[in-house]
């Protein structure tokens, strides 16, 4: 973990300040990390445009339409929970090279398909890897992270998923005449092979875990190619005596009658000092997805299609709403670190609700396919200048270092559960109560979570993590040892 301890939240690496120098090269390291971000909007964006022609040449149901997409949502869930076990064992880096691998064999199944089931196996792998990039990005971006930029970032892996999609429309674009879907799948092969060309030749291993798996020396090398050598073994000695001090408190927390409550990951999520963080990280993983995101990101064509324009014109037009998506993203950059992070989760889900309960309204009383249009456009700004991106910066601040694996892990799987319940049940939800009714029930789920982050999501920013561990028991009603500062 190339950073510190910061006195913001987060993974809180060796590094807490670097030279500008320095902080140049971490974000070149950042943008090689976040091509996982990207293969992983590319690949769930790119098949909104390729089903378009799937379904004609595999003669495809509504069901099996829904199913080629969410199928990759089930190898998603088992990669996101498989991620946090294996970059912890191995290491982060070379976690991505393998995640990149995965990527270039899905995409190569996916494009030699002949048949529904074939296409089917090549998602579910595909899946595999976009799960485990989503749970091992954040986390390795938050551990090269100086305090700084750190929330600009965390926020990158964000930025990279909504490039990804804009990619992949451009690409669904540019074949859309030909209806080339194997081709729209196939140039996906290309930033995985980056991605595994960077974790060979490119990357560093985050100093926390090595300063963790006792590689002292080598992390210490790290921090000084970035600091300078006093400044390392300050750094180094403040790492080791905070995971020393960490060790020490699950010790404490372990039930003396269960012996292997310190050894499993995910029972460590469970003590009562992280419960909070548990409880909001859950919550907010399943509200990203219930709120209606996706089935927009999914079947954008389609919605537009069903507004009266033909496939090429649906295809442009979703162009254009990935361009909304990546421009509001880097918004969203600029505003996290100033803003912060809770006033812009509560404004985005306030517009989240308005705009889909009007894009609902539209498709119920027949409005013309400018005014559906605007209502999506004004329902994805408000997701990715808020949500979208805070959600994963939040996932690498809320919970405590000794457990951000586990707890990263286990939120993205149930990020992606909700994605898969969501994208399966969405066309045939819509096809039995209709398309308007359903975007309600995503603006009634908008309206809830709402509700449940001002009261129980603290500000991250500028904070520690003690301190953002007091301010969450504090907004659960739990007594801490600890004040937090500045407004909760």
């Amino acid at each position: 973990m190339v950073q510190g301890f910061s006195r913001e939240p987060g993974t809180h690496g060796p590094l807490a300040e670097v030279a500008p120098e320095g902080r140049r090269k971490i974000t070149r390291w950042a943008a090689a990390i976040a091509l996982g971000g990207f293969l992983f909007g590319f690949d769930t964006g790119v098949v909104s445009g390729a089903l378009l022609y799937i379904k004609q040449d595999f003669d495809l149901n509504s069901f099996e339409q829904g199913s080629v997409v969410s199928v990759l949502l089930i190898g998603a869930v088992v990669g996101a929970t498989s991620a946090g076990r294996i970059s912890e064992k191995f290491g982060r880096r070379r976690a991505l090279g393998a995640i990149g691998v995965v990527f270039i064999i899905g995409t190569a199944i996916a494009c030699a398909a002949n048949g529904y089931l074939v296409l089917m196996a090549g998602r579910v792998i595909l899946g595999l890897a976009v799960g485990a990039a989503s749970a091992t990005v954040p986390v390795y971006l938050s551990e090269i992270s100086p305090t700084k930029i750190r929330g600009r970032l965390l926020t990158m892996n964000q930025l990279m998923i909504t490039v990804g999609i804009l990619v992949a429309y451009l690409v669904n674009l540019a074949f859309s005449s030909s209806g080339m879907w194997r081709a729209m799948f196939a140039v996906g092969a290309v930033p995985a092979a980056l991605m595994v060309a960077a974790s060979l030749w490119f990357l560093p291993e985050s100093p926390q875990w090595l300063i963790s798996h006792g590689q002292v020396d080598r992390a210490r090398r790290g921090i000084a190619a970035l600091t300078d050598e006093a400044t390392a073994d300050e750094l180094i000695a403040r790492a080791r005596h905070r995971i020393e001090a960490e060790r020490a408190k699950e010790q404490g927390d372990k039930d003396p009658h269960d012996s292997g409550a310190a050894d499993g990951g995910i029972k460590r999520l469970l003590v009562p000092d992280v419960r909070p963080a548990l409880v909001v990280g859950l919550t907010l993983a399943a509200v990203q997805q219930c709120g209606g995101i996706n089935t927009i990101i999914y079947y954008a064509p389609t919605i537009i299609q069903q507004t009266g324009l033909n496939a090429s014109n649906s295809i442009f037009y979703s162009v254009f709403i990935g361009a909304i998506n990546l421009l509001m993203t880097l918004v969203a950059i600029r505003l996290v670190d100033r803003a912060g992070r809770r006033i812009m989760v509560l404004v985005s889900l306030a517009l989240m609700a308005v705009s889909i309960f009007l894009l609902g309204l539209a498709f119920v009383v027949g409005m013309n396919s400018v005014l559906t249009l605007l209502f999506m456009v004004i329902y994805i700004a408000a997701y990715a200048g808020g949500l979208g991106p805070v959600f994963w910066t939040l996932l690498g601040e809320i919970f405590p270092p000794s457990v951000r694996a586990e707890g990263s892990s286990v939120a993205t799987a149930v990020n992606w559960v909700a994605n898969f319940a969501v994208s399966l049940a969405f066309l045939p939800l819509a096809a039995a109560i209709g398309q308007g009714e359903t975007f309600w029930i995503f603006a009634g789920i908008c309206v809830l979570a709402f509700f449940f982050v001002s009261r129980y999501l603290p500000e991250t920013r500028g904070r520690d993590p003690e301190q953002i561990e007091a301010a969450l028991q504090s907004r659960f009603g739990h007594p801490s040892g600890r004040q937090p500062t500045k407004a909760v």
